[in-house]
């Protein structure tokens, strides 16, 4: 069986690869380890391995994850990004412990945020989610949404807007892939002439990665081929 350590390292030469193709620095695309449902000692094996990022998707599992490495060495070295749905009534655990929030789907959720970030922490950085297939089934803002909701972000002091995140419809074939991830990298580009300092696209997972560096990706959110199969039976 493969080690976490092994297949971080088998990951990021395929991010390597990818950039390389499509004339691109590697640097320029963080790998964030997807580590939801798993268990601390896996974190510990992937920080071992000199990773850093982490993305979680359940507010309470995340919290206490995060304040469990609160208390290690290298807990200032560590990146928490929340990236799963929000509930109005989670935000405040979200604002209190996690470095980015990706997934803003409307403005009451940015604002409550920039609320209850702690006075003594820098502001969180956030993405504003796009349903980009506008498939009925996915979270997310339409592309029409996109400008008004960045402009109420760019009023609230505690927030920071960093740029775009997207789960695009799944699909098999690399150009369809293609062109899901460009019409994101569009919009952004769209909204760098009022917000010229957005510069992060979080999109590309393990079955599109290629794709999603081509159109620009600067995070790619990658679990399974990490940490291995997941167990959601204690989800709700």
């Amino acid at each position: 069986m493969s080690s976490i350590k092994q297949n971080i390292e088998q990951v990021i030469t395929q991010i390597a690869a990818a950039a390389e193709k499509c004339g691109r620095n590697a640097d320029s695309v963080q790998l964030l380890a997807v580590s939801k449902t798993k268990p601390i000692a896996a974190i510990d094996d992937a920080i071992a391995a000199g990773h850093r990022a982490f993305g979680e998707n359940y507010v309470q599992e995340g919290v206490e994850k995060v304040q469990h490495f609160r208390a290690t060495p290298y807990a200032e070295a560590l990146d928490w990004h929340f990236i799963g749905p929000i509930q109005s009534n989670k935000t405040r655990p979200i604002a209190e412990h996690f470095d980015w929030v990706h997934s803003i789907d409307r403005a009451k959720i940015a604002r409550r945020l920039s609320d209850q970030r702690p006075s003594e922490c820098q502001p969180l950085n956030v993405l504003l989610q796009v349903n980009t297939s506008g498939e009925a089934s996915k979270s997310g803002l339409t592309f029409d949404e996109l400008p008004s909701v960045a402009a109420d972000i760019a009023t609230m002091p505690n927030v920071v807007l960093r740029g775009l995140m997207s789960i695009p419809e799944k699909a098999h074939d690399y150009d369809s892939q293609l062109a899901a991830f460009q019409s994101l990298s569009d919009a952004m580009a769209a909204l760098q002439s009022d917000h010229p300092q957005l510069d992060t696209l979080s999109m590309g997972m393990s079955g599109d990665m290629d794709a999603a560096i081509a159109a620009g990706s600067t995070i790619v959110r990658i679990g399974t081929a990490i940490f291995g199969a997941r167990d959601y039976s204690n989800k709700a």
